[in-house]
């Protein structure tokens, strides 16, 4: 790896659907490691369910050697059963990061969006495509969930680089 890069994993999690994205930065250009979804067998049991989430976690983070990880909140929805099943696979995210070292920072769906784009209420195709530019990809062809995990990636990125500019 290149003196002074950084790995980030960003994560979109969901009980269905867990979106990835593994970011490289080097001299404040991110680069794009891999991106993807964990789908969980919908007709298995949660507990099942959140088994897959943290083990493909836990060997993507030992594939690609992360050094902190980013996770987006949990949106409060009016179901309450859906935001428990959300909340459970936020955790089993969040374990498999914690017992690999990871740091695990928090961002609120709004704040990346805002981060990424200057709106906090900005549309996820304007997002995504600035996930696109942000990366120097062409014509990304990755599911939506991915799209999400590597905004958030991006925005940890952009995030530290400011408190970094900042302290000194």
């Amino acid at each position: 790896m290149s003196q002074g890069a950084v790995v980030v994993i960003g994560l979109d999690p969901g009980s269905r659907v867990t979106g990835y994205g593994i970011v490289r930065e080097v001299s404040g250009q991110a680069e794009l490691i891999e991106t993807g979804t964990i789908r969980t067998p919908v007709n298995k049991d949660m507990g099942t369910r959140l088994g897959v989430i943290y083990q493909r976690l836990a060997e993507l983070i030992t594939a690609h050697g992360p050094v902190e990880a980013a996770i987006e909140n949990v949106f409060v929805s009016k179901n309450p059963s859906s935001a428990l099943k959300l909340g459970q696979a936020r955790g089993a995210a969040m374990a498999a990061c914690a017992t690999h070292g990871l740091s695990v920072a928090e961002y609120e769906p709004s704040k990346v969006k805002k981060n990424l784009v200057g709106l906090g209420s900005a549309p996820k195709d304007q997002v995504a495509f600035m996930v696109a530019r942000c990366l120097g990809i062409k014509n990304p062809d990755w599911p939506e969930d991915a799209s999400d995990a590597l905004a958030v990636a991006i925005c940890h990125l952009n995030e530290r680089r400011m408190r970094r500019l900042i302290s000194s």
